[in-house]
């Protein structure tokens, strides 16, 4: 492993982008994606997918000149089209315009259309609770998991983000994969050559496996079972239906660089708190936090991420030296 300080990793993955095709703007938006994930912990959503990603562009899955482009059908509403381009400048478009939206609006939200792996989700709602909004993200992947009761994939992992402004705090983030974990944790277990815990997933003839392999072939186990079939469905609608993108089941996967565009899609819906008129709002969001806090034991969501990201601000992300070999040293 090599240990790079945080700006010299962005600097290395955005020219790393660049020379595989890559426009500029675009080889640093997923730079900054990819670094913040790995600095946060959550490497499924980190290096890890430098290689899938590369091997995108190169097949031409991922337009990596795509610019997304805006349209506003309504007042409160922005429509993004992503173009068959990575997500991530869709969604710094999405987060540029949707704070002025909830201002003039009380709430606002934007779909995101043509659109591919959005990555770390949470990490965007974040964003957004940064500028004092209440934000909620959903988007649907390719399919992984089954209806409650069927054997065959008809929704994705489809991770729904939430983020709240907590006063003189970071905000309070909540990002879950509706299966019982990440598909990018058996895909982080797959490249390592590890078996993954029992109950993360089903092989291709529904059976329990701990073969991270096998699981990539089958499907993953929904989140609370039923109930967690039933939020991937709802997140099917907000995140596809909804947004016009294409459904789990017809989208191409966020795992190889075979097929066409996955063309998958994102919702996010954000609200002014203040627009309430009641002004209590972040009195109450400091009283929730402490009650939670004062418990021995418990804490709120997203304390590790947090110090996570404060060692890697100090300290650096370590990068595999297989990944400098294969892609180029610093």
């Amino acid at each position: 492993m090599t240990k790079l300080q945080l700006d010299v990793a962005r600097q290395w993955v955005a020219g790393l982008f660049a020379q595989h095709g890559a426009a500029t703007a675009t080889a640093r938006s997923v730079a900054a994606a990819l670094i913040a994930a790995e600095a946060d912990g959550l490497k499924g959503h980190g290096l890890s997918r430098i290689p899938t990603y590369v091997a995108m562009l190169k097949s031409g899955k991922i337009d990596g000149q795509a610019m997304p482009t805006l349209r506003r059908p309504r007042p409160g509403v922005a429509l993004i089209d992503a173009a068959c381009g990575f997500a991530y400048p869709a969604i710094d478009l999405a987060c540029a315009e949707l704070p002025a939206m909830a201002r003039t609006s009380g709430i606002g939200m934007a779909g995101i259309t043509r659109s591919s792996h959005a990555g770390a989700i949470g990490l965007h709602v974040e964003r957004l609770a940064a500028e004092g909004l209440v934000t909620l993200f959903f988007a649907n992947t390719p399919h992984a998991i089954a209806p409650w009761g069927g054997s065959k994939p008809v929704f994705g992992t489809n991770p729904i983000a939430f983020a709240a402004p907590v006063p003189d705090r970071a905000p309070l983030v909540i990002d879950l994969a509706l299966s019982k974990v990440a598909r990018g944790n058996i895909v982080a277990a797959q490249q390592k050559g590890e078996a993954i815990p029992q109950g993360w997933a089903l092989d291709a003839e529904g059976r329990p496996t701990t073969d991270a392999d096998a699981a990539l072939a089958g499907t993953m186990v929904a989140m609370g079972d039923a109930k967690g079939a039933a939020l991937a469905l709802m997140v099917e609608v907000l995140a596809a239906a909804l947004v016009g993108s294409h459904l789990s089941m017809d989208a191409s996967s966020f795992l190889d660089a075979t097929g066409p565009p996955s063309e998958t899609g994102q919702s996010i819906i954000v609200i002014d708190p203040s627009s309430l008129g009641h002004g209590q709002f972040g009195q109450s969001m400091t009283r929730l936090a402490a009650a939670i806090e004062s418990q021995p034991g418990a804490r709120l969501p997203g304390q590790r991420r947090l110090a996570a990201r404060a060692a890697a601000a100090a300290e650096g992300i370590e990068v595999a030296n297989a990944l400098l070999d294969q892609f180029g040293a610093v």
